[in-house]
């Protein structure tokens, strides 16, 4: 739910919109109160759709809200269930989700109104299919971050590598699930370099011995990371005198030294008290716990009292501890580790404000903002729900003083986009029963290409792809007697029918699951759906079906068949996991790449 989320809420219920359903699958948390009104502290990890809901309905007793605490992308929210609203409000912080409800909306034929918001600035969006732009016309920009695995472990330069560090690093290694050595047997048994392996084997053993320090009564255990993490590793990396030549040499740290305010750090004593002209910077700024910037010595101080809290918890019986902004025990952790690993590296250190908005990537969020967003949301549904489209606009908010809110007319949508210029189709079935071959039968006998052409494509005319995968095209037909499960195509999957030719639009077949016992037999739209001319162009890559699909076709790889009489052809073998495409953490893995666990910060191994 993002940050506009709670005033939507508000606007629609007393603008009297009588039955709503408002779907989230977050919780609350303690940094939502500032601007989501619809929760208390006494909410905090509660679901924000039911709270929202009760909060909400006090406000008109004559509307129906239906909370459901869910993942909007489970297979049960499918095509058929998008098509039971009349409009669509979409107030979502992920870029995947955004899109999953632009392409079911788009196949449902529901108007989508989406919206954003960050610090000052504001949009608003509605899509309408085949008289708008959807939310795929326009790229967007990817808001991973990527780091290389030497940059985070060897040389750092900015503060976010320290915080990348503190965060996915080394609170993992102590708190997190043990590390299995299982990799570095096999690497010993395929004749890796042994003076390697060992010297690997010694720093996991280290680390294991950390780890079972911390989970009993030992006062000393945070001298003993702050050791080795600060001091021995950094010496470590001094005796690789190749990798200094052009950069500014790491100082290792004194614990000791450090804790009395003693230790002398590139020439200046690092005292336990700020020095005056810090000090006075800080005073006139806002003296806040958070916003107060830490000495050598207190950061240490708070690096072993953090250590302390999350020892204690692992011996209360916890057994993995993670990084949440909102558990003081990490945060505290990530600050302190974070701004001695700058330390060491001549790095600027940050506040704890500043580590658990990097850390905990939050977007900075204003209520005025939120407001005024909401509010143009609701007009912009109004002007949908009473057919007045020639009235919609795309307004946005801008930190423009003299004219805050500004509009566009509505663009038309992209001929080159690789969501909304395709021909949609809802099919309920039963994936269990019904085969490949008889959904493309009957769907392309239910299709019009208009009365130039007269009929419809065959089967023998068609490719067709699953969210990337080939399933079958005019010279392999192995998989047309297998049924959609055993495909991996069950309810809330597309379907894409591409025509051979590329002379008519792709048909994207929405699977839904049928109510009854139909067993083998579909259910249709009551009309045919009328495949439009392709336009030749460029297909913007924003999605998961946004792929060249006939050099995806030809691509040779590992479960690729070719013969002399065609090209070769990816094929999908079922009965074998996984009958789904690779999920995102499996092909970027294969490329050397890892994903950490919010899946928001990625690190490279160059």
């Amino acid at each position: 739910m993002a940050a506009e989320a709670s005033s939507t809420v508000k606007n629609v219920v007393l603008a009297g919109f009588g039955n709503i359903t408002l779907l989230d699958l977050d919780t609350i948390d303690l940094s939502n109160l500032n601007r989501q009104f619809l929760f208390r502290k006494k909410d905090v990890k509660q679901s924000k759709a039911l709270v929202a809901a009760r909060t909400a309905s006090a406000f008109n007793p004559s509307v129906f809200i239906k909370p459901l605490c869910a993942n909007i992308k489970e297979p049960k929210y499918d095509a058929k269930w998008f098509a039971s609203f009349d409009l669509v409000m979409s107030a979502l912080d992920n870029l995947d989700a955004r899109k999953h409800i632009n392409r079911m909306c788009l196949a449902a034929g529901v108007p989508l109104v989406e919206s954003g918001t960050e610090g000052y600035f504001g949009q608003v969006q509605p899509i309408i299919k085949d008289e708008t732009e959807c939310y795929e016309c326009t790229p967007k920009p990817v808001q991973q971050r990527t780091y290389p695995v030497c940059t985070i472990r060897s040389t750092p330069s900015q503060p976010i590598h320290s915080i990348v560090w503190a965060k996915s690093y080394l609170l993992p290694q102590l708190f997190g699930e043990e590390e299995n050595e299982a990799e570095l047997d096999k690497a010993e048994q395929d004749g890796e370099n042994p003076n390697e392996i060992a010297a690997l084997r010694e720093e996991a053993h280290e680390w294991k011995r950390m780890r079972a320090a911390l989970r009993m009564a030992n006062t000393e255990a945070g001298k003993a990371v702050f050791e080795k993490a600060f001091r021995r590793d950094t010496e470590k990396l001094l005796r690789m005198d190749d990798m200094w030549q052009n950069r500014q040499r790491p100082v290792p740290l004194d614990f000791d030294q450090v804790a009395a305010g003693t230790f002398v750090l590139r020439g200046v004593e690092q005292s336990r008290h700020a020095s005056k002209s810090e000090s006075n910077g800080q005073a006139a700024g806002v003296n806040l716990r958070d916003q107060r910037s830490l000495t050598l010595p207190e950061s240490l101080e708070l690096f072993t009292s953090s250590i302390q809290r999350l020892s204690a918890r692992l011996q209360a019986g916890e057994n993995i501890i993670t990084f949440d902004k909102d558990d003081d025990d990490t945060l505290d952790f990530v600050t302190a580790a974070s701004n001695l690993r700058s330390a060491v590296y001549n790095i600027p250190q940050k506040n704890r404000w500043d580590v658990k908005e990097m850390a905990g990537n939050i977007i900075p969020a204003i209520a005025t903002t939120n407001a005024i967003i909401a509010g143009l949301i609701v007009l912009q549904a109004v002007q949908i729900l009473q057919h007045n489209l020639e009235l919609l606009v795309w307004p946005y908010l801008t930190a423009k003083p003299n004219k805050p809110i500004t509009g566009s007319q509505r663009p038309p949508p992209n001929p080159s986009c690789a969501a909304c210029v395709d021909t949609y189709m809802i099919v309920q079935c039963d994936p269990a029963n019904v085969t490949l071959g008889a959904l493309l039968s009957k769907t392309l006998a239910h299709t019009d290409l208009g009365d130039e052409e007269g009929g419809a494509l065959e089967t023998s005319e068609v490719n067709v792809f699953e969210a990337g995968r080939l399933l079958a095209d005019p010279e392999f037909d192995d998989n047309l007697e297998k049924t959609l499960l055993e495909l991996g195509c069950g309810q809330g999957k597309f379907i894409s029918i591409v025509d051979e030719d590329e002379r008519w639009s792709t048909l994207t077949v929405a699977i839904c699951l049928r109510a009854d016992d139909g067993a083998d037999s579909l259910i249709l739209p009551p009309t045919r759906s009328k495949l439009k001319p392709k336009v030749k162009g460029k297909a913007s890559a924003t999605g998961d079906m946004d792929i060249d699909r006939n050099q995806l076709k030809r691509k040779l790889g590992e479960d690729v068949a070719g013969t002399e009489d065609g090209p070769a052809r990816k094929k999908v073998k079922p009965n074998q996991a996984p009958l789904t495409s690779p999920s995102k953490a499996q092909r970027l893995e294969e490329e050397g790449l890892v994903i950490l666990e919010d899946e928001v910060t990625i690190i490279l191994d160059d």
